[in-house]
């Protein structure tokens, strides 16, 4: 384990430093190919949401000046920064990307854009990008398990921009004092109001992780040329652990086989992972009863759960498609309606729909003492429906399909990866994108990837 020394900013650089891609488990490397095709899958299912539209369109304004870095989907090259900025938003805008659960919730691969835009404007191969994706889910994960931001108003995207950086400064091959102060600037410029996950949602809500990942990028190219940041950016007297945690912590990281990314989940489905237990319970009880069947609905949750998306009145009357995914009383509503929950479950139409509303006027949602003791290890729900008829049928999921403990294959993965690329341009592209994330450690330069 890292020893003490100097201030975390240091002992944060002293880790990445030292990482090399030897000391990656198999495990690790598997995960991170895992979620490398995940992430242009979940892009390319968000293709022509209106907000990832817009981030691809400003990225092609900005020309490069360097070799340059591919904006997903597009025949075009942009900066590193803005590539990390557009091809995040096009991972984090669907909500159906990994996530790791700790003290604080976070999507880790909203980082993975920001590595392999500076892997491919740097000419790295697939080991230095893996190197630096396991280096970025090491540092963000670990802020994640030693304090929740969002305790104090900020969002948890404040630790992708320090990750990131992290990460973007092991696949330049910084050396220890540049990345020092690629930490320190990222750590410095990286709050963000928890604001953007409260009440009615707005568009920012599938953005503001790719704003991160771009602070992440900028802080270590300025750390690349010399520029210093606020230092000690934790302990000083205006700095981490005054002003946001209030208290001081220190970091562990996994040695060989226990990495973080191996305690990341892929998402099965395009809804806010706390709600995924309740999805596949939803969609047992469905198989067994027709909607118009049931009189009552009601779900056990964890305080957590009920925090983030139930107690809100916005999440009971959602309107937009950031709100709907993030409302329990909606997912739950329209996956008893539906029998199934996929992208189009949140269209306009079926967000407005009468008959989500009138089901959820029939839904309670109460919070389980017993089910906060299994969080964060667990995300437990229980769905209980009474018929009309008298009878009550109730599902209790504690880890669903995707969670950590229970991974997606492979073979789930591109089923899943098929499925979002079905009806797009790049339906057959995708194919034989996967085919090279498979064998992602030989290849010798990550632009062979992004062939569009």
């Amino acid at each position: 384990m890292l020893g003490i020394s100097r201030d975390l900013a240091w002992r944060i650089a002293e880790y990445v430093d030292s990482l090399r891609y030897r000391d990656l488990s198999d495990q690790a490397v598997e995960e991170a190919k895992k979620r490398v095709l995940d992430s242009l899958a979940v892009s390319l299912g968000a293709l022509n949401a209106y907000p990832y539209v817009v981030s691809r369109r400003l990225a092609m304004r900005v020309l490069p000046r360097t070799r340059g870095s591919t904006i997903w989907w597009e025949n075009s090259y942009t900066t590193s920064e803005m590539a990390a900025f557009a091809n995040a938003v096009g991972v984090r805008y669907l909500d159906f990307n990994d996530t790791y659960l700790s003290k604080e919730a976070m999507h880790p691969s909203d980082m993975i854009p920001a590595i392999m835009a500076i892997a491919e404007d740097l000419g790295a191969g697939g080991r230095e990008a893996i190197l630096g994706i396991v280096a970025a889910y090491e540092i963000a994960t670990r802020l994640g398990d030693a304090f929740s931001v969002r305790s104090v108003g900020v969002d948890h995207v404040a630790y992708i921009a320090i990750g990131t950086a992290a990460g973007v400064a092991k696949v330049m091959g910084l050396p220890i004092e540049k990345i020092y102060h690629a930490i320190n600037l990222a750590v410095n410029e990286s709050v963000s109001l928890r604001q953007t996950r409260s009440g009615e949602l707005s568009m920012w809500k599938g953005m503001t992780a790719g704003n991160s990942a771009k602070k992440g990028v900028f802080a270590a190219l300025l750390a690349s040329e010399g520029i210093t940041g606020p230092s000690p950016v934790f302990e000083g007297e205006y700095g981490f652990f005054n002003v946001i945690s209030r208290q001081p912590f220190n970091l562990e990281f996994g040695e060989k086989g226990e990495e973080n990314i191996l305690r990341t989940s892929i998402k099965n489905w395009p809804v806010e992972y706390h709600a995924m237990s309740a999805v596949e319970a939803c969609l047992k009880i469905r198989q067994l009863i027709s909607p118009n069947e049931i009189e009552e609905v009601e779900v056990e949750t964890f305080t957590v759960s009920y925090r983030i998306i139930a107690k809100d009145p916005e999440k009971w009357d959602p309107k937009t498609r950031e709100t709907a995914d993030h409302s329990l009383p909606y997912i739950v509503a329209r996956a008893l309606l539906d029998g199934n929950i996929w992208v189009d479950s949140f269209e306009e139409k079926k967000i407005l729909g009468e008959d989500a509303r009138r089901l959820m006027k029939k839904m309670k949602i109460k919070v389980s003492d017993e089910f906060d003791r299994l969080y964060p290890e667990a995300v437990p729900n229980k769905v209980k429906v009474k018929l009309k008829d008298g009878r009550t049928l109730e599902e209790i999921v504690i880890y669903p399909k995707g969670h950590y403990r229970k991974p997606l294959t492979r073979e789930e993965i591109y089923e899943k990866t098929l499925k979002l690329a079905r009806r797009t341009p790049y339906e057959d592209k995708i194919k034989e994108i996967a085919k090279y994330i498979w064998s992602l450690e030989n290849l010798g330069d990550i632009r062979e990837l992004f062939i569009f």
